[in-house]
Protein backbone atom coordinates (compact mmCIF):
# COMPACT_ATOMS: atom_id res chain seq x y z
CA UNK A 1 0.00 0.00 0.00
CA UNK A 2 2.79 2.28 -0.42
CA UNK A 3 1.79 5.85 -1.28
CA UNK A 4 2.29 7.17 -4.55
CA UNK A 5 4.67 10.51 -4.71
CA UNK A 6 1.83 12.18 -6.69
CA UNK A 7 -0.29 11.53 -3.41
CA UNK A 8 2.24 12.91 -1.13
CA UNK A 9 2.14 16.80 -0.40
CA UNK A 10 5.66 16.53 1.06
CA UNK A 11 8.43 14.00 0.42
CA UNK A 12 12.33 13.42 1.14
CA UNK A 13 13.74 11.63 -0.96
CA UNK A 14 16.57 8.16 -1.42
CA UNK A 15 19.57 10.52 -0.45
CA UNK A 16 18.12 13.38 1.18
CA UNK A 17 18.64 13.71 4.85
CA UNK A 18 16.52 15.99 7.26
CA UNK A 19 17.43 16.86 10.51
CA UNK A 20 15.03 18.72 13.26
CA UNK A 21 11.01 19.36 13.80
CA UNK A 22 8.93 18.29 11.24
CA UNK A 23 4.92 19.16 11.11
CA UNK A 24 3.17 19.66 8.06
CA UNK A 25 -0.28 19.45 6.80
CA UNK A 26 -1.40 16.45 4.73
CA UNK A 27 0.90 12.82 3.97
CA UNK A 28 4.29 12.69 4.13
CA UNK A 29 7.03 10.19 2.12
CA UNK A 30 10.20 9.49 3.31
CA UNK A 31 12.39 7.18 1.31
CA UNK A 32 15.72 8.91 2.78
CA UNK A 33 16.87 9.74 6.25
CA UNK A 34 14.79 11.67 8.94
CA UNK A 35 16.25 12.48 12.22
CA UNK A 36 14.43 15.01 14.88
CA UNK A 37 12.32 15.14 17.87
CA UNK A 38 8.74 14.74 16.42
CA UNK A 39 7.50 14.00 12.65
CA UNK A 40 3.77 15.18 13.30
CA UNK A 41 1.58 14.91 9.95
CA UNK A 42 -1.67 13.67 9.40
CA UNK A 43 -0.25 10.59 7.16
CA UNK A 44 3.29 9.18 6.82
CA UNK A 45 4.67 6.41 4.41
CA UNK A 46 8.46 5.20 5.62
CA UNK A 47 9.52 4.02 1.86
CA UNK A 48 11.87 0.89 1.77
CA UNK A 49 14.52 3.07 1.91
CA UNK A 50 13.23 5.48 4.78
CA UNK A 51 15.36 5.62 8.19
CA UNK A 52 13.79 7.48 11.01
CA UNK A 53 15.11 8.21 14.26
CA UNK A 54 12.80 9.85 16.27
CA UNK A 55 8.71 9.99 17.40
CA UNK A 56 6.08 9.54 14.60
CA UNK A 57 2.63 11.46 14.97
CA UNK A 58 -0.29 10.82 12.81
CA UNK A 59 -3.85 9.67 11.79
CA UNK A 60 -2.54 7.04 10.00
CA UNK A 61 1.35 5.40 9.54
CA UNK A 62 2.96 2.90 6.75
CA UNK A 63 6.43 1.84 7.35
CA UNK A 64 8.07 -0.26 5.06
CA UNK A 65 11.69 0.61 6.35
CA UNK A 66 13.56 1.26 9.30
CA UNK A 67 12.32 3.45 12.21
CA UNK A 68 13.76 3.84 16.02
CA UNK A 69 11.44 5.94 17.75
CA UNK A 70 7.82 5.66 19.56
CA UNK A 71 5.19 5.80 17.21
CA UNK A 72 1.44 7.06 17.63
CA UNK A 73 -1.68 6.53 15.09
CA UNK A 74 -5.30 8.08 15.82
CA UNK A 75 -6.05 5.26 13.09
CA UNK A 76 -3.76 2.91 12.36
CA UNK A 77 -0.11 1.38 12.22
CA UNK A 78 0.90 -0.64 9.14
CA UNK A 79 4.22 -2.93 9.25
CA UNK A 80 5.04 -3.76 5.69
CA UNK A 81 7.18 -6.74 5.41
CA UNK A 82 10.45 -4.82 5.46
CA UNK A 83 9.61 -2.90 8.49
CA UNK A 84 12.07 -3.09 11.23
CA UNK A 85 11.00 -1.10 14.15
CA UNK A 86 12.41 -0.28 17.69
CA UNK A 87 10.10 1.46 19.87
CA UNK A 88 6.46 2.18 21.59
CA UNK A 89 3.32 2.04 19.21
CA UNK A 90 0.04 3.33 20.46
CA UNK A 91 -2.65 2.98 17.92
CA UNK A 92 -6.62 1.84 17.71
CA UNK A 93 -5.32 -0.72 15.10
CA UNK A 94 -2.19 -2.29 13.67
CA UNK A 95 -1.34 -4.63 10.72
CA UNK A 96 1.80 -6.60 11.05
CA UNK A 97 2.42 -8.47 8.39
CA UNK A 98 5.35 -11.63 7.62
CA UNK A 99 8.77 -10.53 7.94
CA UNK A 100 8.19 -7.44 9.90
CA UNK A 101 10.98 -7.17 13.03
CA UNK A 102 9.36 -5.04 15.87
CA UNK A 103 10.98 -4.22 19.60
CA UNK A 104 8.88 -2.24 21.40
CA UNK A 105 5.37 -2.45 23.87
CA UNK A 106 2.13 -2.11 21.88
CA UNK A 107 -0.71 -0.24 23.04
CA UNK A 108 -4.00 -0.99 21.23
CA UNK A 109 -7.26 0.33 21.98
CA UNK A 110 -9.55 2.73 20.55
CA UNK A 111 -9.41 5.30 23.31
CA UNK A 112 -5.22 6.04 23.67
CA UNK A 113 -5.98 8.95 26.08
CA UNK A 114 -7.29 6.42 29.28
CA UNK A 115 -5.58 4.04 30.83
CA UNK A 116 -5.92 0.07 29.12
CA UNK A 117 -5.14 -1.73 31.77
CA UNK A 118 -7.93 0.04 34.17
CA UNK A 119 -10.50 -0.78 31.45
CA UNK A 120 -9.17 -4.92 31.34
CA UNK A 121 -9.32 -4.65 35.13
CA UNK A 122 -12.77 -3.20 35.35
CA UNK A 123 -14.15 -5.70 32.81
CA UNK A 124 -12.71 -8.61 34.64
CA UNK A 125 -14.13 -7.31 37.97
CA UNK A 126 -17.50 -7.15 36.65
CA UNK A 127 -19.82 -9.71 37.45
Amino acid sequence: MPIKSDIANSFIGEKSYFEGKFLINGTIQINGKFEGKILKVDQIFVGQSGKIKGNLEANSIVIEGVVIGNIKATTRVMLLPTARVLGDLRTPELIIQNGVILEGRCLISNNLNTSSQDAILREYDAE
